[in-house]
């Protein structure tokens, strides 16, 4: 006894799959935007050209963008939305895809906001923080660079580092966001 083997009797041909020559064009500086739910949302989508308008629309429950690209508004669901964008020059438009990725508000707190050096020596810490949300990378900006000690920078990644030039305690205010959740922190830098 022999086993049935099924066959093909129509010959087969191969075709190239079509791949785009070009990635796709874009007409953002950042398509994808990370916001906390449940608190008010305060962004702006930046056009790659200038003179181009949006289409204001809701990108998600709670959240519009205006004509000038502004976001606002206070998200009130948690999720990832995709949602086709309108910029417009005159009558000519063109679409891009915005990802609106809303987290739950999930508290986190600074981890050291004291930082001790000598005057002369390299000064090498992190502000950081504990909780928040898991995967987002916090944002810190100085609010007053005058009141950094001189030689001494905290990076937009809460990096503290920098050669301190004089001796002194300095307290420097700071500003750290989790996914446009905010809050304003003092660093004090202690140089002897």
């Amino acid at each position: 006894m022999t086993a049935a083997v099924p066959s093909i009797s129509i010959p087969m041909t191969l075709t190239a799959q079509q791949t785009p020559t070009e990635p796709p064009e874009r007409h953002l500086v950042e398509d994808t935007i990370y916001v906390t739910e449940g608190i008010e949302v305060s962004r702006r989508l930046l056009p790659t050209a200038k003179g181009l308008a949006f289409r204001a629309k809701y990108l998600a429950v709670g959240v519009q963008v205006d004509q000038g690209g502004r976001l606002s508004g206070t998200p009130q669901r948690s999720g990832t939305y995709v949602v086709p964008v309108q910029l417009c020059a005159g009558q000519t438009c063109r679409e891009q895809e915005v990802t609106l990725v809303v987290l739950r508000n999930v508290p986190w707190v600074p981890r050291q906001l004291t930082f001790p050096g000598k005057v002369g020596a390299p000064l090498d810490g992190e502000i950081g923080i504990s909780g928040g949300p898991p995967g987002v990378v916090a944002t810190f900006s100085v609010n007053d660079h005058t009141r950094l000690p001189q030689g001494v920078t905290i990076g937009p990644d809460g990096h503290v580092g920098g050669v301190p030039a004089t001796p002194g305690i300095s307290e420097v205010p700071v500003r750290i966001c989790v996914a446009g959740n905010c809050a304003g922190v003092v660093v004090r830098l202690i140089i002897v």
